[in-house]
């Protein structure tokens, strides 16, 4: 059952437990960085409709979303070693950290393609027309009319990939990785204290969470400002014009009023 409650023991981990914060982030930001990269050449195909290329990028996306991560991490630290053997390459002494960043990478590569080729499409092709009618490359058009388009779209879905991610990272303590919760589990089974250990863990997610949320906040708002600016602007002319519309009427009733 574990030692009565104690609340010092929470402050008391929160300090033991925020020098594996350093592991988890190098998970997070490893694994997101190359999450973009596999992401963007995953979404190729599919953008493109390039036949086959197309239909592997299907089944990877619908393996890695539709399997939990727990078992893929299980997959690629007993099973790729296994299958690398058969063409004489041992990975057998590759630090465990590299496999974790690998799975992570590889179930947030699926998401982060769909986050891309929705926000691709989000885009309205006629602005791409227009790009190119004024006389603009087709890396002109990507780079100045798309993606900073598809960037403000994508910015949501990509924050709740990077949270999700830090969340995922504490099923790495499962493979001996000595991250946060591989910490809190053995800080509890040392102490007994397992509730209080449980509340310092969820309180460090909870702030890591907090933070990454209102930076995304501030980053979508920036890249939609412009946007934000012309909805404003159409905002202020229609509440002008709806002022203008009352003054005048009112105006007309007053002077119908007065001829009577």
């Amino acid at each position: 059952m574990g030692e009565p409650f104690d609340i010092s023991y929470v402050f008391e981990y929160l300090i033991k437990l925020l020098p594996t914060l350093r592991i988890t982030l190098l998970i997070v930001a490893s694994s997101i960085l190359l999450g973009i990269v596999v992401g963007f050449l995953v979404a190729l195909p599919r953008l493109y409709r390039i036949p086959v290329l197309q239909r592997f990028s299907q089944v990877y996306i619908s393996f890695f979303r539709g399997t939990p991560v727990l078992i893929q991490l299980f997959l690629f630290y007993y099973g790729l070693p296994e299958i690398l053997k058969l063409i004489d390459l041992d990975v057998s002494r590759v630090p465990v950290l590299y496999f974790v960043i690998l799975t992570y990478s590889l179930h947030g590569g699926a998401y982060m393609a769909e986050a891309i080729r929705g926000a691709v499409t989000a885009v309205d092709r006629g602005q791409v027309e227009a790009a190119y009618s004024v006389g603009m490359t087709g890396y002109q058009a990507f780079s100045r009319i798309m993606l900073p388009q598809a960037l403000a779209i994508s910015v949501p879905v990509f924050a709740n990939l990077v949270i999700a991610t830090l969340k995922d990272t504490s099923l790495a303590f499962t493979l001996g990785i000595m991250e946060m919760t591989g910490k809190a589990q053995t800080l509890g089974a040392l102490s007994q204290h397992f509730i209080e250990t449980y509340i310092s863990l969820a309180i460090i997610y909870f702030i890591i969470s907090f933070i990454l949320e209102k930076m995304f906040n501030k980053l979508e708002s920036r890249l939609l400002r412009h946007e934000n600016q012309a909805v404003e602007k159409t905002r202020r002319r229609k509440g002008i014009n709806m002022v203008f519309r009352q003054v005048t009427g009112a105006i007309g009733i007053g002077r119908g009023e007065s001829r009577l």
